[in-house]
């Protein structure tokens, strides 16, 4: 009997081919490696390039609001004498400034304030103008409220340093001691004199002392958000109350922004 002839083309017997990877765990491989390397672009980002802050205060109106929010150039500064400062785009503090700082005392806040006095310079205020090394500043930026007239805007550094206001800090009252010669008050190495362009509502220089150049964070780049607000709106608050005003803001979004103040350049 004749053997059946063999069927062209059949498979030949093999193993069980290995099953297909499930699109889903590639997927979500591939997500969580994105989140993972946005999350460290973002802490590199604000660490180093650039960060978000928001006024609370009137201290340098009407250059910047209370609800003002800010991108700060925390790169701009950067240099620290390092061998390779000249290789990127730093640039040194100038007179005229406007900057975000740690404040010397208590919890650390941030502040925002100009820069009116550099390293060696000498500071003398009378009858509501600044002299810097003996010369007239030229100051468009400053408001002053005759109104609330700050005595410090006509006497500053205090002639008789016996009189100088309860307001001052206690280790500012001992650095004028030190630091005022004829008149003048001079700035050490190192340290910067700051003031609010707001000049008769600013706790500033006047008041608790320089600015060391390691508490200086950045340059305001521009206003990226700018909210109608009061100052209250942007003290500590609890948990609840922070969602409280987030509900606000989103609430009254469309009618309390100033869109004016929208992306517009700090100077």
């Amino acid at each position: 009997m004749a053997e059946a002839p063999e069927a062209v083309g059949a498979p030949e017997a093999s193993e069980p081919a290995a099953p297909a990877p499930r699109h889903d765990e590639g997927t979500l491989r591939d997500y969580l490696t994105s989140l993972l390397l946005t999350i460290i672009i973002a802490i590199f980002g604000t660490t180093f390039i650039v960060q978000a802050f928001k006024i609370p205060s009137a201290s340098m109106a009407p250059t910047l609001l209370v609800g003002d929010h800010l991108l700060v150039n925390k790169f701009i500064f950067g240099g620290r004498g390092t061998w390779y400062d000249h290789l990127l785009p730093y640039r040194p503090i100038r007179r005229g400034d406007v900057i975000v700082f740690k404040y010397p005392y208590e919890d650390h806040p941030y502040y925002v304030k100009r820069v009116i006095g550099l390293p060696g310079d000498r500071v003398r205020i009378t009858d509501q103008r600044v002299y810097i090394n003996g010369k007239l500043l030229i100051e468009p930026y400053a408001v002053h409220d005759l109104s609330a007239a700050d005595p410090y805007m006509f006497d500053f550094p205090p002639r008789d340093l016996l009189l100088i206001a309860a307001e001052i800090t206690p280790e500012w009252t001992d650095a004028l001691r030190h630091d005022v010669h004829h008149g003048e008050l001079l700035v050490p190495p190192n340290d910067y004199f700051v003031m609010g362009d707001n000049r008769d509502h600013s706790s500033d220089s006047r008041y608790w002392g320089f600015v060391p150049r390691d508490a200086i964070v950045g340059r305001p780049l521009v206003i990226y958000w700018s909210i109608r607000a009061i100052s209250d709106e942007y003290s500590p608050s609890t948990p609840a109350r922070k969602l409280q005003d987030i509900a606000r803001a989103l609430l009254y979004l469309p009618t309390e922004t100033r869109w004016s103040r929208m992306f517009r350049e700090v100077h």
